[in-house]
């Protein structure tokens, strides 16, 4: 299992955020979601919340991940975490008005599913982000070719085209999509410089956020 893997590599996948390129990529991740974030009501959920990097950078107050050990450190970081996968997420209809899904739509066994549970889980004003690395990218290319060298996490990953985000989104219930991408440098570097997110979609961009409504 997926969660299994995240698990065991914890710890790792968690410095990763404060060496020299991670910190530079998640604060260009973080500024490039936020915006589409910030424009929905509250309360947030971050689906996939892992070790809670992203909720607390975004003031997201609540977090579901099937990886214990990730959750841990979410709560350390002020989240209210509970178990549980994307598929089946553990609160009543309308609890939410903003919903978060980053970097993980393409580890999850079921990623319709996950969309649907997001719908169900938002207000009738909600609406729901993704973070993307699309599958046309050379940041894609670039951690499938760890995949199948027999990494362990991304091994297991499906990194999917805009096309099918955009399918895939409107047949869960959600419409009005808007894109921003940033981080255009190759994989691979050991050093990073910080770029400003741009509006719209671009291909060769190894992040896209996509912000969408609750139809």
């Amino acid at each position: 299992m997926t969660s299994q893997a995240f698990d065991a590599r914890a710890g790792e996948y968690d410095a990763w955020y404060d060496s020299g390129p991670g910190k530079t990529i998640f604060a260009m991740e973080v500024a490039c979601l936020r915006p589409l974030l910030h424009s929905l009501p509250r309360p947030y959920l971050e689906v996939g919340v892992g070790s809670g990097r992203f909720a607390q950078a975004l003031g997201i107050e609540y977090g579901v991940d099937p990886a214990q050990a990730l959750l841990e450190k979410a709560k350390s970081r002020g989240v209210k975490v509970k178990m549980a996968a994307g598929e089946n997420l553990p609160y009543p209809d309308g609890s939410f008005g903003g919903i978060l899904i980053a970097l993980t739509l393409c580890f999850v066994d079921d990623p319709a599913q996950v969309l649907r549970e997001a719908s169900r889980m938002l207000t009738p004003e909600g609406g729901l982000v993704l973070g993307l690395i699309l599958e046309c990218s050379p940041w894609a290319e670039f951690y499938m070719a760890k995949g199948k060298e027999g990494h362990p996490l991304y091994s297991r990953a499906r990194f999917f085209s805009k096309d099918e985000v955009e399918n895939l989104l409107s047949q869960s219930g959600f419409d009005d999509l808007q894109y921003r991408c940033v981080l255009f440098q190759r994989p691979g570097q050991s050093f990073y410089h910080y770029e400003q997110p741009v509006d719209g979609y671009s291909e060769s961009a190894g992040f896209v956020s996509v912000g969408s409504r609750k139809q």
